[in-house]
């Protein structure tokens, strides 16, 4: 068993640490260290157990409170067992806090949109798992091939929210995109644009910035 320390024990052998280690790499230095002590023989290792530790799960999720999970968990595997973030909670800065420490954040976007994990922090007994209320919010609609309600974060420009979508379909008329705006409490304006040569991250005039409420 791995003791508080992050440690087993092994007879003739002696204390061996192996907290944070991938299964492959505890074999590996577990058959190096035997190997100092016996000749010819071999070796067989398997995960019998998991401890189990208890997380936070608050904010704008469906099911908020405390969740026993895995030791092996993380964010997203909190965040699915409290149902995830509700209508009204961020997709783009869920936190993980740990003793009152911020100790990162989660843009989930990364996850599902690319399937990509470097942010899904692993957890420890007693994190909380926040999630915010949601940020500015983009309509996408027409010839697109994932048409949604799209959150914004940091400095998004048209062509980053047409690659979020899924890009144009091939059907789609660039020749003439509208941008539906409403100026707080004043106006709403229609932005006709010509994006022929449309390209994600330019900064052309063609690629302007978005806002939140736009259409």
């Amino acid at each position: 068993q791995v003791n508080r320390q992050g440690e087993i024990f092994v007879p003739r052998v002696g204390t061996i640490p192996v907290w944070g280690m991938p299964l492959g790499e505890v074999r590996r230095v577990i058959h190096d260290q035997l190997g100092k002590q016996y000749a010819g023989f071999r070796m067989s290792l398997n995960l019998s157990a998991l401890r189990s530790i208890q997380v936070f799960a608050v904010g704008e999720v469906a099911q908020p409170g405390v969740y026993t999970v895995s030791s092996l968990s993380t964010m997203v595997n909190a965040l699915f067992a409290a149902g995830g973030p509700s209508k009204l909670g961020s997709l783009r800065t869920i936190k993980l806090i740990r003793n009152n420490r911020t100790i990162g954040a989660f843009d989930m976007y990364d996850f599902l949109l690319r399937g990509e994990r470097a942010r899904d922090f692993r957890l420890e007994s007693g994190d909380t798992v926040f999630v915010p209320p949601i940020g500015p919010v983009v309509g996408v609609a027409g010839n697109v091939k994932r048409p949604a309600i799209y959150e914004l974060s940091g400095t998004t420009r048209i062509g980053d929210l047409f690659q979020m979508a899924g890009g144009v379909s091939p059907t789609g008329y660039l020749q003439r995109v509208q941008i539906e705006r409403v100026k707080p409490h004043t106006e709403k304006l229609i932005l006709d644009l010509r994006l022929d040569d449309l390209n994600a991250g330019s900064r052309a005039p063609n690629n302007p910035l978005v806002e939140d409420g736009d259409l």
